[in-house]
């Protein structure tokens, strides 16, 4: 019986070694992933902000003013004025339209003697 017991805990060993092996390589290989995912998101940080930064070149006043003058005969673009802004009262909202059909009176469904209290 004792060589049973003693056989039984050797495996029962054998087999948690085997498993903290395991472990130890698929938690390593799971750190070099994370690794792996921090670099490609700098990355992807560092070119947000370069396109960030060539979208605000790009759209400087001054240029835009430059491009639309070059391009004035194809565009016809021109520059705001203050007369072709509006005032609210100009806006032709659309009418309100109510959508309740059937409109329920609450004091005459709840009762007079609710409504003394």
């Amino acid at each position: 019986m004792r060589g049973f017991l003693v056989f039984f805990v050797s495996v029962a060993v054998m087999a948690l070694a085997f498993w903290a092996y395991r472990e130890n390589y698929e938690t390593q290989q799971a750190l070099q992933e994370n690794n792996k995912l921090q670099r490609e998101l700098g990355a992807a940080h560092e070119r947000l902000s370069v396109l960030r930064a060539e979208w605000a070149y790009l759209n400087r006043p001054e240029r835009l003013r430059d491009l639309a003058d070059l391009n004035f005969e194809r565009l016809g673009l021109m520059p705001l004025q203050p007369e072709q802004f509006g005032r609210v009262g100009q806006v032709s909202f659309p009418p309100r339209v109510s959508l309740i059909n059937n409109p329920v009176d609450v004091m005459a469904v709840t009762g007079p003697e609710e409504a003394d209290e």
